[in-house]
């Protein structure tokens, strides 16, 4: 088995999570695969390097090291030409990143530097011979799609929260490196970032979500929403389509196709129908709680659990008996 090659996201001087996750997944599968080094590519400015012991934490063998200025918000194009260059020079059987948003417009350029095979969102990787059996859904997440992708080295993007982030510590070997294209000749380039609420999780690190609806019924109403996610105390609020339509929450918090991705270990849907628009955004969480006073719903038919009530009854007792528990504990 060759070595695999990560892109370690990063914002600022920071890892991300799905950096995280895309080394644990490059990992597993170097270890499933007979052995081979996992090499993950680090850029950002002055200082980054303090982040590579990190990746060696969750099993990187080696940490290569970009340090540009330019690198302090996101530079594609330079970032791009890195990747591929180190994918070309290292002889890597698989480049493995995130499918966030840089993840979504990296992938497709560094498989057309490549002329490589790229499979985007994947939720599992597997190595069989010569090719990888790699898993994602498809059609708005109703059916999952088993591909057999061939040929070194391959592009795979991970889908966020699809794979845990697991410690596995490696001796990881740290080397310097310059970018392959200057950051300040980007011809798209980001003048001005808008985060949002500090101290929020965002919707895409949250082990835990809880999703408001229309059910609620008015926007004041989604404190109750924002109380159980509090409750929990590593939650993020998300919000369907209709809701962020209606001005009721930002766009931000959008879940469905045409929003966020989310993979959580825990969604809790409140007052949400289940509309396919949706689904597409969360059928892959790993455990999925429905609370909607139609036991018709279709969300019923994607839950592991469903209380069928009224949200603004069945809420804030779900919310104390969260805050007993934790309290508990």
């Amino acid at each position: 088995m060759s070595n695999i090659l990560v892109y370690a996201e990063t914002r600022g001087a920071e890892l991300r999570k799905v950096a995280l996750e895309a080394v644990t997944a490059a990992r597993k599968l170097a270890d499933a695969a007979g052995g081979g080094e996992v090499h993950a590519l680090l850029c950002g400015p002055a200082g980054i390097a303090a982040r590579a012991e990190q990746l060696g934490t969750y099993g990187a063998d080696v940490a290569i090291v970009v340090e540009n200025a330019g690198f302090e918000r996101f530079a594609r194009e330079a970032v791009a030409a890195t990747l591929a260059e180190r994918a070309k020079s290292g002889g890597f059987r698989a480049v493995v990143l995130g499918f966030s948003a840089q993840g979504r417009d990296l992938g497709p350029r560094v498989a057309a530097k490549l002329d490589a095979p790229i499979a985007s969102d994947v939720t599992s990787i597997e190595a069989a011979g010569d090719a990888l059996v790699v898993k994602h859904p498809g059609f708005a997440n109703k059916v999952v799609v088993t591909l057999q992708v061939t040929g070194s080295p391959v592009v795979i993007s991970t889908r966020p929260a699809a794979f845990t982030p697991a410690e596995n510590p490696k001796s990881i070997r740290t080397e310097t490196a310059q970018a392959a294209a200057d950051p300040s000749a980007e011809k798209v380039t980001v003048k001005e970032l808008q985060e949002g609420g500090k101290g929020k999780l965002d919707l895409g690190e949250a082990p835990v979500i809880v999703s408001g609806g229309r059910g609620l019924k008015s926007a004041e109403n989604f404190k109750l929403v924002e109380d159980l996610a509090a409750a929990f105390g590593n939650a993020a609020v998300g919000a369907t389509r209709a809701v962020t339509d209606d001005g009721w929450r930002p766009h931000s918090e959008q879940i469905g196709q045409t929003g966020r991705q989310v993979s959580p270990q825990l969604y809790i849907a409140v007052g949400i129908s289940g509309a396919i628009q949706h689904l597409a955004g969360m059928r892959t969480s790993k455990t999925i709680v429905a609370i909607n006073k139609d036991k018709e719903a279709p969300i019923f038919k994607v839950a592991d659990y469903g209380i069928v009530g009224d949200v603004l009854e069945v809420v804030p007792a779900l919310t104390e008996a969260v805050r007993q528990a934790k309290a508990g504990h």
